[in-house]
């Protein structure tokens, strides 16, 4: 195999033109089963075997708008603190909670909007109505 490639064929590590987002394939980052993908200071970490499509990459062009308009550091801590408050909000149940992030909602209810980030607010992420 060529070097800067995997065993699929598929580059290690290569640029998306329309998002600007670089994205990396790997076995290891996310951790667990249950994430196939993560965006970490705008680089896309995806497990092997992940199809990397328009609905992914505009949901994780959502967080890397998210992150920008509140300085990464900032981003992460929030999410954090958000997450442990869904989770007791939640009664424990991972999933549930990440999915009630505001940052996730915003981004699960938008990823589908191809032109949603050249049309998005500051801080849209606490405009998407929660749902129970």
């Amino acid at each position: 195999m060529a070097a800067g490639f995997n065993a699929a064929g598929r580059p290690r590590a290569f640029f998306i033109t329309q998002h600007r987002m670089k994205v990396i394939h790997n076995r290891l980052i996310p951790p667990g089963r249950n994430y196939s993908a993560i965006n970490l200071f705008g680089v896309l970490f995806v497990k092997n075997g992940t199809a990397v499509t328009p609905l992914l990459l505009n949901h994780e062009a959502i967080h890397t708008a998210q992150m920008r308009e509140l300085w990464y550091l900032p981003f992460y801590l929030l999410y954090i603190m958000e997450w442990l408050w869904r989770l007791a909000e939640c009664r424990g149940n991972s999933y549930k909670a990440y999915r009630s992030i505001s940052f996730e909602r915003e981004a699960y209810s938008c990823a589908g909007i191809p032109e949603y980030l050249s049309e998005r607010h500051s801080f849209a992420q606490y405009r998407i109505p929660r749902r129970k």
